[in-house]
């Protein structure tokens, strides 16, 4: 028997995940726009469109319940949504603070259903080769990772929900920044000292379009983090850096370039390394491989490994850093 999954939110992200459920299939669909909920369902014979995201959620044919709302809507519909018995994957950040998130975590125990956080960029090819590398000890003992993301917006991005603090809980650095966050806490562990910047210098908007960040291990091993809304050409750029080798992964395909994983081994005699890079112009699958790997979380009754409290320590980074402001 298939799996019956209900989006709620039918915008970009939630057509990009409608194209993505590695099999299962999309019963059900909800947006406070009927007419954007009827257009997705459309894409799936036999779904049902809705615009009362309640309704969605107590339908008997629906398992996973998929959250791509703005974000002050993603805690309050998660929490409903395991409350009704369905897991759920919520787009990141999850929620607009460590308060709601820390309610989402408290429904999810309470009910016994799983929740997965939209961190896709871990299923990039590149960043997944990097992970393989990193685990394999090919970088030896980790020293610290460089990272920077932006994109340069578009007319009128300052009037849009992101630039809104009621409904985006904050501005660049809650948005791609979580994606950072992420990353870097996959590779060197958590942070325990947070000092960054938040600031906006260019979109006439009340959140931040530029933020830096200098996060530090126990260790002292560093996350140097910068995104941005103002990257006139978008970039993605991390490196990964250990005392035996460095990885650097660019471009996440379409305008942010072709996605690259470079390989640079340090040699006994040190001078100039040893290269090898890999190269992944393909179509963008992390949707799909994540959805794969939540539907096999389920099965197996394996917790999710981007999950709510990987969630919880990016927003806990977030507010420190706006709280410094």
């Amino acid at each position: 028997m298939s799996v019956g999954v209900a989006i709620i939110g039918c915008g970009r992200n939630g057509h990009k995940r409608a194209e993505a459920l590695a099999g299962a299939r999309l019963t059900a669909c909800a947006d406070v726009k009927q007419e954007r909920a009827e257009a997705l369902a459309r894409t799936a014979p036999g779904a049902v469109p809705s615009d009362d995201w309640r309704a969605v959620i107590d339908r008997s044919d629906v398992d996973i319940v998929v959250v791509s709302t703005t974000n002050e809507k993603l805690a309050e519909i998660s929490c409903a949504a395991v409350a009704a018995g369905k897991h759920v994957l919520v787009e990141k950040p999850a929620a607009r603070t460590v308060v709601e998130i820390d309610s989402v975590i408290e429904a999810a125990r309470r009910h016994r259903r799983f929740v997965r956080v939209g961190f896709n960029h871990r299923y990039h090819p590149a960043l997944r080769k990097a992970r393989e590398l990193f685990g394999a000890g090919a970088l030896g003992e980790m020293m610290f990772v460089r990272g920077r993301y932006g994109h340069g917006g578009r007319i009128g991005y300052d009037k849009e929900w992101r630039a809104n603090p009621a409904l985006s809980g904050g501005g660049e650095l809650i948005d791609q920044g979580v994606h950072l966050i992420d990353l870097s806490r996959w590779f060197l562990g958590d942070f325990t000292m947070v000092e960054g910047f938040a600031h906006t210098y260019f979109w006439q908007m009340p959140v931040d379009d530029n933020a830096f960040l200098l996060l530090r291990t126990p260790l002292d091993q560093a996350a140097f983090l910068h995104v941005s809304c103002t990257e006139w050409k978008n970039l993605f750029s991390l490196e990964i850096y250990g005392k035996d080798a460095k990885l650097h992964v660019e471009g996440l395909g379409g305008s942010y370039g072709v996605e690259r994983l470079t390989f640079y081994k340090m040699l006994p005699e040190m001078g100039r390394p040893e290269t090898t890079s890999w190269e992944y112009p393909g179509g963008d699958q992390s949707w799909a491989l994540e959805f794969a790997e939540f539907l096999e979380d389920i099965r197996l009754d394996r917790a999710p490994s981007a999950g709510l409290a990987d969630a919880r320590a990016a927003l806990a980074i977030v507010e420190e850093v706006y709280r410094q402001r």
